[in-house]
């Protein structure tokens, strides 16, 4: 139905500037992650600074890349290539939840 809300739970925006090699590592990084922790429940916007520069204003972005989680809330950021799994997990409260028992 067309009213039904979208099946993702994370909607995450990265923030580049060109196709420098950190920010290729850093696109490559985020779907390797998604992939490995999110399984599907994520939409990914790549936002070239270099093509809307304006951007980088009116969303407060400071340095690039810059990874944004704009849901769930609240809004999360997390500045580098990804290439450090832990730190992104832990910097976006992407942690997967641990189940205890037998």
């Amino acid at each position: 139905m067309a009213d039904e809300a979208p099946e993702y739970e994370y909607d995450l925006w990265l923030y580049i500037a060109g196709q420098t090699p950190k920010s290729l590592l850093a696109i490559a990084n985020l779907r390797r992650i998604c992939d490995q922790y999110l399984h599907n429940r994520y939409r990914v916007r790549v936002i070239d600074l270099h093509h809307e520069p304006e951007r980088a204003i009116s969303d407060n972005i400071l340095a690039i890349p810059t990874l944004v989680r704009k849901l769930p809330p609240p809004i999360r950021k997390i500045v580098g290539d990804l290439s450090n799994t832990e730190r992104v997990l832990v910097g976006l409260d992407l942690t997967p939840r641990r189940h205890t028992g037998s």
